[in-house]
């Protein structure tokens, strides 16, 4: 897997023996749930197509399918990926999904992929979301999230959402708002995947080169800035 200088170190098979254990887990766990449960189990070491085995039809994803952006942020953390709890994400279709990650690790204690849970709690949240309209209080907003069993549309997700955070399309980006774009993607482990660097000179309307220089001199800047006296 490519990373532009990061990559997901697997130290053995016993990766291989972990997924294998937990293949009929999922079943189980999915089934334990019900109908709106979900149970994803992702080997990152097969990039883009990260997706191992599916229980359930939450997110909709098949075997061979795409990480979305919680599992880039997985990739981002490396080894000191951690548990991530019940957070709460709406789906672009509306759909609200309460999840967890769990980071799966060799023997080595490197991060090579993720147990996820996903439960469709759209009815639930609703009906919160009506007693707390009637209490008078707003309701939460949620960040959405894109689960998709192509990778291309998580990073198009991400790069729309930059976009509506700048308020100009990114291929009209000056060099120093690109190397910006460009460390917030990085930062949320779009570059550990393979084939974002494609998508991503072709939506700045530059070619990979300029992608790859721009990207060395982003995590140069960001360098700088945690040690601006070069100690």
């Amino acid at each position: 897997m490519e990373a532009s200088g990061r990559r997901i170190r697997v130290t053995d098979t016993g990766a291989d023996a972990i997924l294998s254990a937990l293949l009929p887990v999922i079943d189980g766990l999915a089934a334990t749930f019900g109908p709106t449960c979900e149970v994803v189990l992702h080997d990152y070491r097969r990039g883009e197509q990260s997706v191992v085995a599916v229980s359930g039809a939450v997110t909709g994803r098949k075997v061979g399918g795409a990480l979305s952006e919680i599992g880039l942020a997985v990739l981002a953390q490396g080894d000191t990926a951690a548990n991530d709890i019940n957070y709460v994400t709406r789906t672009p279709d509306g759909r609200i999904v309460k999840s967890s990650t769990l980071p799966l690790r060799d023997s080595g204690g490197h991060v090579f992929g993720a147990l996820c849970v996903n439960v469709d709690v759209t009815a639930l949240r609703q009906a919160g979301d009506l007693l707390t309209a009637l209490a008078g209080a707003p309701a939460a907003q949620l960040p959405v999230t894109t689960f998709s069993d192509d990778f291309l549309d998580v990073v198009d997700s991400l790069i729309r959402a930059e976009e509506m955070a700048r308020g100009k399309p990114v291929g009209t980006l000056t060099r120093p708002e690109r190397l910006a774009l460009l460390r917030v993607l990085d930062q949320r482990g779009v570059f550990t995947v393979r084939n974002a660097v494609p998508r991503i000179a072709e939506r700045l309307s530059v070619s990979r080169s300029a992608v790859y220089a721009d990207l060395a001199d982003s995590r140069k800047d960001t360098s700088a800035e945690h040690d601006p006296a070069g100690v």
